[in-house]
């Protein structure tokens, strides 16, 4: 019981040090543009916890612009999973070569 209330209160604590975040927020640090972009679906867990923030991932782009994989690089845990989840469905302009690219995925609470 106490371990559910601590891991709790570590969700909470990551949660509100990302708070700043809008409604499905999307930059990129890179010149090549998003194409088509997959919302990410917010999860019900958050939406019971108000828990909003940002998550940073890192998707790795193939020429054609399909997204060959992604990893997070920050985030709360709640709001991972839905961030990188939307990113690997995206569709990034085609180019000569493979890119990495970084984004960042914001929730806001009262999605």
């Amino acid at each position: 019981m106490r371990s559910g209330v601590l891991y709790l209160a570590f969700i909470l604590a990551l949660s509100f040090h990302l708070a700043h975040a809008q409604n499905t927020t999307v930059s990129s640090s890179s010149e090549r543009k998003v194409s088509s972009r997959v919302a990410p679906v917010y999860p019900e867990l958050a939406k019971k916890m108000h828990i909003h923030g940002v998550v940073k991932v890192e998707a790795i782009v193939r020429p054609n612009g399909s997204v060959k994989s992604s990893r997070v690089l920050g985030g709360s845990p709640v709001l991972v999973e839905a961030a990188q989840d939307a990113v690997s469905k995206w569709k990034f302009e085609q180019t000569q070569s493979e890119t990495t690219e970084i984004v960042q995925v914001g929730f806001e609470g009262s999605q």
